[in-house]
């Protein structure tokens, strides 16, 4: 049996290598996958890299069908995840259960670390500039261009870094201190799809079809994210 290939946003990092090994080793299909930024993929597919299923926010999702890369029908929401904080294990963490709190709390961080292009980064240099705090924030933040920003508060570069919890998660060496406020919340979809020139599209269905099933749901959850529950849009 051929290999299949996903080229997942980094979001789902976490989940997809438990759910990939657990498919694989179930279904006896041989699966290799690819992550990075949901905006980054997008140019990837965009210039023409094969896959056989793409896993990107439920927007880029829709972009690509109306662009004809990925078969119509064929969206399937797998997961929702929240944005949210973490400091360095052990470090303390502050109080970020309302907006007043949250908004202290990252005027009084030495560095905050947030994504560049990343859907919860991008929503962050949104937010700050909302809560009129964009300048001191931005004078003393470590903006990553790409990856996980966590792993600048095991470097000790930041003491604070934001993004999805999913994504903090899979950083050893830090803690997560909870989502964002509730009236600040953002929280995403992230989808996945059959590309048109996949050579395997049954077998890509047969594991579209797994990452929305009751099997998938207690490795999502572990990996800070909630299941989407089935979904097709075309």
């Amino acid at each position: 049996m051929s290999r299949l290939r996903i080229l997942s946003t980094l979001a789902v990092m976490g989940a997809m290598r438990d759910l990939a090994a657990l498919y694989g080793k179930d279904a006896g299909q041989a699966i290799e996958a690819d992550f990075s930024p949901t905006v980054a993929l997008l140019d990837r597919l965009r210039r023409g890299e094969a896959a056989d299923i793409a896993i990107l926010t439920a927007q880029g999702i829709d972009d690509l069908i109306r662009e004809g890369l990925i078969r119509p029908g064929t969206r399937t929401d797998v997961a929702l995840s929240h944005v949210g904080v973490a400091v360095k294990t052990g470090a303390p963490k502050p109080d970020i259960g309302s907006v007043t709190a949250f908004r202290a709390a990252l005027l009084g961080a030495r560095a905050v670390a947030y994504s560049r292009i990343g859907a919860s980064g991008i929503y962050f240099a949104t937010l700050i500039r909302e809560l009129g705090i964009e300048d001191a924030v931005n004078a003393r933040a470590v903006v990553v261009p790409s990856g996980f920003t966590a792993e600048r508060l095991v470097s000790g570069e930041a003491d604070l870094a934001v993004q999805q919890i999913s994504e903090l998660m899979v950083v050893p060496g830090i803690e997560v201190v909870g989502p964002l406020p509730p009236e600040i919340q953002t929280v995403a979809t992230f989808s996945a799809g059959l590309l048109a020139g996949s050579a395997q599209p049954d077998e890509a269905a047969a594991l579209l079809r797994f990452l929305a099933s009751p099997q998938a749901a207690p490795v999502l959850r572990r990996s800070g994210l909630e299941p989407a529950g089935p979904s097709l849009s075309g």
